[in-house]
């Protein structure tokens, strides 16, 4: 896909996962879980992959250059999501038009789910597309808000939903399309005053609202691909459902 650079998010701790391993380098079926990212990506931007790193920066690089070449931002306060998606942009080439940002700890994610959110992306000239993903328990995940006609009102992360946010079951994947030129202007706006005091990158849904940009939501039914990890029982049930995915295909 043309004009199209990838951002992965690979600098976090994961402080639950009670490990002194980098969380993207929990392996899933014997290969780290941003190396799976990567090599998803590859089909989609390969040339134009950029991973930002932070917590163990140089263990995560080495890993990584074993088996991809990528480039690489540092993230060198752990300020949210939002900053590292700012650390990386000036490395984005020129022509870059688009901007796919991918979870270094989602290894199940598949190219045509990926493929099929930028196409919506682009057909629908919208400036922010969020892929969304429903399920049984959201306890943890960042809330999907809209109206009443399904346009897209804000992302709500948990620590800061109210209680009737936290029953809505549509949530936020972590990843997103954007426009290259929409990230520029608006990553700066985002502010750190929430409960982490992080700067999110998913306040750029109530910056867009504001601003009457173009935004989309694209639903997967597929829940497994989306699957992040932040404990060691959510890394089992991602082996799992690996192994399981694997099985049906064989």
């Amino acid at each position: 896909m043309e004009n199209i650079a990838v951002i992965i998010l690979a600098a976090g701790k994961g402080s639950r996962m009670k490990s002194d391993l980098a969380k993207v380098l929990h392996e899933v079926a014997g290969k780290s879980m941003v190396n799976h990212v990567i090599e998803m990506a590859y089909e989609i931007a390969a040339g134009h992959i950029h991973v930002v790193v932070g917590h163990q920066a140089d263990r995560v690089q080495k890993e990584i250059l074993k088996y991809h070449n990528v480039h690489f931002a540092f993230q060198k306060k752990l300020l949210g999501t939002g900053d590292a998606v700012r650390v990386a942009l000036p490395g984005l080439d020129s022509g870059i038009e688009h901007v796919l940002v991918l979870c270094g700890d989602v290894p199940l994610i598949k190219k045509q789910t990926i493929v099929d959110l930028i196409s919506a992306h682009q057909a629908l000239k919208s400036e922010l597309t969020v892929l969304a993903v429903k399920v049984n328990d959201p306890t943890g995940y960042g809330r999907i808000i809209q109206d009443n006609h399904g346009q897209l009102l804000a992302i709500r992360e948990e620590a800061d939903a109210t209680d009737v946010e936290k029953h809505i079951s549509l949530v936020n994947s972590g990843i997103f399309c954007f426009e290259k030129e929409f990230l520029h202007a608006n990553l700066g706006r985002i502010q750190n005053n929430n409960s982490q005091e992080e700067y999110y990158l998913t306040d750029l849904v109530e910056i867009a609202v504001r601003d009457n940009a173009k935004t989309l939501v694209r639903v997967t039914q597929d829940a497994d691909q989306v699957m992040g990890v932040n404990t060691i029982e959510q890394l089992s049930r991602i082996n799992a459902a690996f192994h399981k995915a694997s099985n049906e295909l064989s």
